[in-house]
């Protein structure tokens, strides 16, 4: 008859520790569990817009939006009056690779000369990964411009989802999150916060108002943009908590 032989119980798997420990921070912090119940809604959001676009189902909404955008018989003349016009195009520009990259570089740099090397890395990957999740899936859904109505601006990628939505949601919002951290006094937290918030929305506007994106378009950014935004600020508090990364002060 055969025992079996019992070794040593093995250690468990340093990604299971891992989990392990951050499930328990996120237990720990009631803050930190609303930001993740918001991101896991944010992922849901995008998923059943994703279901109602590929079935056409959106198509009828897209349709009104973009049109009651536009002056009655004329799909070239946006309504408003033209210094509308003007300010959304210079908002649209806010959500830009050019804009965003600077902004990025300024506070990467200022980052790095305060010695916060590790939430500079931090802050490159989260906006660098979301850039980078935007054109694939750009790519994947492969959805073309919409043509019902003439374009403001130039374009030249595909639709779906906004990448200046999504990006703008990336980066203001990281950008945002790690400015109202170093603050003390909870309305300036809420202010930095809601600047960020409202320049996201700004953006996304201007590119439904601009003709250039299906509103589905703008709000599957938005959805994709903040879930993975507000993953990069649970991961930074988590990572903050052990030491990895630099805190306040």
């Amino acid at each position: 008859m055969h025992h079996a032989i019992n070794g040593p119980t093995l250690p468990p798997m340093p990604y299971r520790l891992m989990l392990s420990r951050f499930i328990d921070r996120i237990r720990a912090s009631p803050g930190l569990a609303v930001l993740v119940v918001l991101a896991a809604a944010a992922v849901y959001a995008f998923v059943e817009l994703v279901d109602e676009v590929l079935e056409g189902e959106s198509r009828a909404f897209d349709e009104w939006v973009l049109q009651a955008l536009r002056s009655p018989g004329d799909p070239g003349q946006p309504i408003g009056p033209w210094w509308v016009e003007s300010m959304f195009v210079d908002i649209t520009a806010l959500g830009g690779t050019t804009v965003v990259t600077l902004m990025t570089l300024a506070v990467l740099g200022y980052l790095v000369m305060d010695g916060k090397r590790h939430t500079a890395l931090l802050v490159l990957v989260s906006v660098a990964g979301g850039a980078a999740l935007s054109s694939a899936l750009k790519l994947g859904f492969d959805r073309p411009r919409p043509d019902l109505v003439a374009h403001l601006v130039e374009v030249q990628t595909l639709s779906f989802p906004s990448g200046h939505a999504m990006v703008s949601a990336v980066t203001y919002l990281t950008l945002g999150a790690l400015l109202a951290q170093v603050q003390s006094r909870k309305r300036l937290k809420a202010y930095i916060l809601g600047v960020a918030i409202v320049l996201t929305l700004l953006i996304g506007i201007s590119r439904v108002y601009l003709g250039v994106h299906w509103p589905t378009d703008v709000i599957a950014g938005w959805c994709a943009g903040t879930a993975w935004a507000i993953g990069c600020w649970v991961i930074a508090a988590w990572l903050q908590a052990k030491g990895k990364i630099e805190g306040e002060g």
